[in-house]
């Protein structure tokens, strides 16, 4: 089953690490995306910009709004995002506490409907 995961985070949080942690970082998710290529279960995934640069889309009476920023205040933002096919919502856990940013934040581990 393909699960979708989502990395959350405070992004004040991610972006006060000093550059030698964010280094740090950085190489754990390297490595953590050669493990899971290589183990077969990725099927992709991105880091994604800070909310700052998002811009919402909204569709009301017709009309078209955007906005920008998130839409939604929260505690945590999307940072980034994988793709995985696990055999079961087991795996995808297990698969998601390797995620570096499952210590700065929380990983959402979602199942994607097969369409």
């Amino acid at each position: 089953m393909r699960y979708i995961l989502l990395i959350c985070a405070d992004e004040s949080g991610v972006q006060a690490l000093s550059p030698a942690e964010g280094e740090a970082m950085m190489g754990e998710y390297m490595k953590f995306g050669e493990e899971m290529t290589k183990r077969g279960v990725v099927q992709g995934g991105e880091r994604l910009h800070p909310t700052t640069d998002a811009t919402t889309v909204q569709v009301r009476n017709g009309e078209v709004l955007t906005s920008d920023g998130p839409f939604a205040e929260t505690k945590e933002q999307i940072g980034g995002y994988y793709v995985v096919d696990a055999k079961d919502l087991d795996e995808a856990i297990e698969i998601a506490a390797k995620i570096p940013g499952a210590r700065l934040g929380t990983i959402e581990v979602r199942p994607i409907w097969d369409m």
